[in-house]
């Protein structure tokens, strides 16, 4: 029988921990990184998406580290193609391989696909969410079966976030859910998932963030902001730790309120991250500090042939 794959997928909001984490996991199933971030593929990019440096990244290999340049065009649909292509080739080698990153898209991306979906009709969604909570799952899991019997035999049907997307599309475009999985790129994935998510309290969470802004800013984050100035139009820079500093440096306010900001902003993009990972019940979530437990609990499911397939 062929041995299972497992694509290890560590998520969690900015400066919880995911680098020195999925460094020892790497190490302990010797075995690749490949980032699910945004911004950290960029090489102009270093100081603002705290990218692992040499040193931190430990000799484990990482992929989407300074894989492009600003220069160029790059989206999550490019990513799904470029990731999936490359754990092709490292599963051929590895077991198991460990995929991390903040970026909710670039991870949704990679772990269930962008498909080319039709486009949803006002209200469905709604529709199907209020019959969720006034008359439960198994309606839904009925009507499923009844309009797509092929993804209903293959969906974990205890999952309603799955269950709802697939009827919404169903509904919407009058065809089946799995006809347009079936026609994008050959989604069927060779390898099983299992989901970590790492979480600290709040409180120690957010003094990790302030702490770490600070270190940005020694680092010379505002000469970084200053060098990729020409193309601050581009997408990777609408964002935390850039737009705060350009507008610093149009004079719009006080490099001391542009500090405040930064900070701020960091702690509510970290609570977006949460709002967006908590939705998905896949996830299994730790402290950092729970290193040992993790472990065991992977090598519990690899060990049971269990994870999403």
């Amino acid at each position: 029988m062929k041995e299972k794959r497992y694509l290890v997928v560590v998520v969690g909001p900015t400066a919880v921990g995911k680098t020195d984490f999925c460094v020892q996991l790497a190490r302990h199933f010797s075995t690749d990184i490949l980032s699910m971030d945004s911004r950290q593929l960029y090489k102009e990019l270093s100081i603002g998406t705290a990218k692992p440096t040499p040193e931190e990244q430990g000799g484990v290999p990482h992929h989407f580290i300074d894989s492009h340049s600003i220069l160029e065009e790059y989206n999550a649909g490019k990513f799904e193609a470029d990731a999936k292509g490359l754990l092709q080739t490292l599963f051929k080698t590895h077991q198991v391989v460990i995929a991390t990153g903040g970026s909710g898209l670039y991870v949704r991306a990679l772990c269930e696909g962008l498909d080319e979906m039709p486009e949803i009709l006002p209200g469905v969604r709604e529709e199907l969410t209020q019959r969720l909570e006034q008359v439960g799952l198994e309606s839904l899991v009925t009507q499923l079966q009844l309009l797509d019997p092929t993804y209903a035999a293959q969906v974990d049907t205890q999952n309603p976030q799955r269950v709802i997307r697939a009827l919404e599309v169903c509904l919407s475009s009058g065809l089946p859910y799995s006809s347009f999985r079936a026609g994008s790129k050959g989604r069927e994935q060779e390898y099983t998932l299992i989901k970590i998510g790492l979480n600290r309290d709040r409180e120690e969470l957010y003094a990790r963030i302030n702490q770490r802004m600070d270190q940005m800013l020694d680092q010379g984050l505002l000469d970084e902001v200053k060098r990729v100035l020409p193309y601050r139009e581009h997408q990777a820079l609408q964002t935390v730790g850039y737009t705060e500093l350009f507008h610093y440096l149009d004079g719009l306010y006080s490099y001391e309120e542009a500090v405040r900001l930064l900070k701020r902003n960091s702690r509510r993009y970290a609570k977006r991250q949460l709002t967006w990972f908590t939705r998905d019940p896949e996830i299994t979530w730790f402290h950092p500090s729970q290193y040992e437990e993790v472990v065991a609990y992977l090598e519990a499911k690899m060990q049971a042939g269990e994870g999403q397939e």
